[in-house]
């Protein structure tokens, strides 16, 4: 399966590319592909979400969902070193698969050395030459923006890396307010972002949790967008039966809806699945039957889970 698609054909038909990825892959995974903007990248509807498996109590469990992910046809794995365990759980096996795998890291440090340990930490643990995307993790202030591109911010670690081919393309991930990024974009050209997209949002819209605006930016800029927390009921309020920082639903017909729902939204590549291992099966059922929603059966969905008691995670 290749997955790079040339930044030429990208730009030159665009459309005719998209419609060849939507349809089952040659190789014979059920999932879908969809390129992931300007990076070229052609990745699965579903990517691995390292937390999964790097806070899931037993390794052995863990590593078996990576792997059972990847069989699927899953080509995309998104870490960071704050998910547990997961680099060194998953370092030998994405190391393996390194050439069938894209793989999206972050960082959460904001100052150019504390970013470029990191880098040179991850780069290690898998034992790669280097990164397919790099990203600013859960930026959620407009200071940590200031400290990022300051002088001796993060961002001179990462324009360094991708000058010495460490890492090929730069992104932000954001969990809980969409304004920060539309100033990221203000300020940066980034290539991908990673942000909430569900059907949570839909139901009490707010500047905090508005996923249109980006996506409406990532459209005309060709940026290449992942999501996060399709499954999200809202916050916990009671009993926390799921490792997931958020209450998930966990019944597959919810599933279904909310999978298919952040999927139907343009231009979503990806989604990365929740921190519980446990999810990843109906997910993944849910990934392999997608099919795209009209618009008169999103506003259903939104409906459907407003009676349900769903609500947005922020504000």
């Amino acid at each position: 399966m290749e997955l790079w698609v040339s930044h030429q054909l990208c730009v030159e038909s665009r459309e005719s590319v998209r419609e060849k990825l939507k349809k089952r892959d040659e190789d014979g995974f059920p999932v879908e592909y969809r390129i992931l903007g300007r990076t070229g990248f052609k990745v699965s509807i579903l990517a691995i979400g390292g937390c999964g498996p790097g806070i899931a109590p037993n390794t052995e469990e863990g590593l078996k969902a990576f792997e059972n992910a990847f069989e699927k046809g899953l080509n995309m794995v998104d870490v960071a070193p704050s998910y547990g365990d997961a680099e060194t759980r998953l370092g030998q096996t994405i190391r393996r698969n390194r050439s069938r795998l894209v793989i999206t890291e972050k960082t959460l440090e904001r100052t150019r050395e504390g970013a470029w340990r990191e880098l040179r930490q991850t780069l290690s643990r898998f034992n790669v030459e280097n990164l397919d995307v790099y990203q600013f993790h859960a930026v959620s202030t407009l200071e940590e923006l200031e400290k990022i591109f300051s002088e001796d911010g993060a961002m001179k670690a990462f324009q360094e890396a991708r000058e010495q081919g460490l890492i090929r393309y730069i992104g932000i991930t954001a969990h809980s307010d969409m304004r920060i990024v539309v100033k990221a974009l203000e300020r940066f050209d980034f290539d991908t972002v990673l942000i909430p997209v569900n059907v949570g949002s839909m139901i009490a819209p707010a500047p905090e949790n508005d996923f249109n605006t980006v996506l409406k930016i990532a459209r005309d800029r060709d940026i290449g967008v992942i999501a996060i927390k399709a499954v999200s009921k809202g916050r916990w309020t009671g009993e926390r039966k799921y490792q997931t920082w958020y209450e998930p639903m966990d019944e597959q017909e919810d599933i279904d809806k909310a999978v298919w729902f952040t999927l139907s939204q343009e231009p979503v590549a990806t989604y990365s699945m929740a921190c519980d291992i446990r999810l990843w099966p109906k997910i993944i059922s849910a990934g392999e039957r997608f099919r795209r929603l009209t618009g008169e059966e999103q506003e259903a969905v939104v409906k459907h889970f407003k009676t349900k008691g769903v609500k947005p995670l922020f504000p």
